[in-house]
């Protein structure tokens, strides 16, 4: 199967791709990307060697992409909150009641900057892309080009650093 054949087949069916992603995943954005990867995927398989069967192919790895993309998020929230103690939680979510609250609230955020800006170069990114940009595990693992893996466990050691901080503190 020729690559040519491929971007017919895409382009044909890239509004039923592109649907069926975003029935999935619930963002237009997330099933954009989800597509360009895989586009990807299927060039690259079809360079390694030929597919009888091009179009189930193409539906089956976008499919199999999303499916990867929402079990990532669902390891992602489950990771945040099995890594944080509920108490620590309450604590930064509550609302500020007082100086004595906004004070403390103070200390910790500059605790945490120290803290952070302590990490390595790849470290901060991946904190700022899951935490501040919202992006997925294996988004972050793509744009990164590290393992899923690898993500997984430098943000467990940085929620681990965030929870000490907080926990040194509550006990000072």
């Amino acid at each position: 199967m020729s690559q040519s054949r491929f971007n017919h087949v895409f382009i044909a069916q890239r509004m039923s791709l592109l649907r069926t992603l975003e029935r999935m995943v619930n963002n237009h954005s997330t099933a954009e990307d989800l597509l360009q990867e895989t586009y990807l995927r299927v060039t690259r398989a079809l360079s390694e060697r030929a597919i009888d069967h091009l179009e189930p192919f193409v539906f089956q790895t976008a499919r199999n992409l999303a499916l990867d993309h929402l079990r990532a998020r669902r390891i992602q929230s489950r990771t945040m909150l099995d890594d944080v103690p509920l108490d620590v939680v309450e604590s930064i979510a509550a609302p500020v009641s007082s100086a004595e609250d906004a004070a403390h609230a103070e200390r910790l955020l500059e605790r945490l900057n120290v803290s952070l800006s302590e990490l390595s170069q790849r470290q901060q990114q991946i904190f700022i892309l899951s935490r501040l940009h919202g992006h997925s595990y294996l988004e972050i693992a793509d744009k990164l080009d590290v393992s899923l893996s690898t993500v997984q466990k430098e943000l467990k050691l940085i929620m681990a650093i965030c929870v000490g901080v907080a926990e040194r503190l509550n006990g000072d």
